[in-house]
């Protein structure tokens, strides 16, 4: 495995602490997998189990890594590729779980809503990691139905030292419990406007703190000019990324000021 580790470049002096946010770089790779298992987590989200001899050097080494996930076209069309989050590794039993989020009509859903074991995918990366430290004062997750898988992962590494607050927009039928040793601090809302009105409401603790955010691009522009101007939150302490955009296909971007 050829990995190596690098500062995040970020502008205009930031605090010390915010300078320990790390990238790693993973050598690039395609691997073919097998699906082992299927299970629904709620009625619009479908947890599928890969498996396969390539997954032996695989590495997630952040919970908002993303793989992107490759379904096979006719001679001359490009491959359809989505980008997803590693929400489970184990490399023990060599599994990977990937979170599908079934609504809509796109070739991705599409795919995960019939699939079955046996059947097989190709998948690329990570290409690398955006390593955040869990030992900030507080974290604050914000995030959609897309972001979930994430912000489940996250919650699961974070040590019970850690203090988090959480808005996640999520419709009622699929919030389910999610797992953390952490101090949690979890609000269920609905929609954009629901979203940035419990930013705006927050009271967030003393210290320094970590925000990540994902989900669609214009409410994620948004909630950043929130926390950022109304809230007061350090830009260079915030990681914000669009996981998809309305009227786009395959959207996928960090948001930056």
């Amino acid at each position: 495995m050829n990995t190596r580790t690098e500062p995040e470049p970020l502008p205009a002096s930031p605090p010390a602490s915010l300078r320990r946010v790390e990238r790693v770089r993973h050598e690039l790779k395609r691997r073919h997998l097998v699906v082992r298992r299927v299970a629904d987590l709620s009625p619009q989200v479908r947890r599928i189990t890969f498996a396969g001899d390539e997954l032996g050097d695989f590495v997630s080494a952040s919970f908002d890594d993303h793989v992107k996930l490759m379904w096979p076209a006719p001679e001359g069309v490009e491959p359809v590729r989505r980008d997803y989050t590693p929400r489970r590794f184990d490399p023990v039993a060599g599994e990977l779980d990937i979170e599908f989020a079934l609504h809509g009509h796109g070739p991705a859903a599409a795919w995960a809503a019939q699939a079955a074991p046996g059947q097989t995918l190709m998948i690329g990366g990570p290409r690398g990691s955006f390593i955040i430290p869990t030992d900030f004062d507080w974290h604050l997750l914000v995030g959609d139905l897309s972001a979930l898988p994430a912000i489940a992962r996250r919650l699961e590494e974070l040590p019970a030292t850690a203090r988090v607050l959480v808005i996640a927009d999520v419709p009622e039928g699929d919030r389910r419990e999610l797992a953390s040793a952490a101090r949690v601090q979890l609000q269920w809302v609905d929609g954009e406007a629901a979203t940035l009105a419990a930013a705006r409401q927050l009271t967030l603790p003393a210290g320094e703190g970590h925000v990540w955010c994902a989900g669609e691009a214009r409410t994620m522009a948004a909630l950043r000019h929130v926390l950022v101007e109304e809230q007061g939150v350090n830009r260079h302490a915030i990681r914000a990324a669009a996981y998809w955009k309305r009227g786009a296909a395959a959207h996928h971007a960090h948001l930056e000021d």
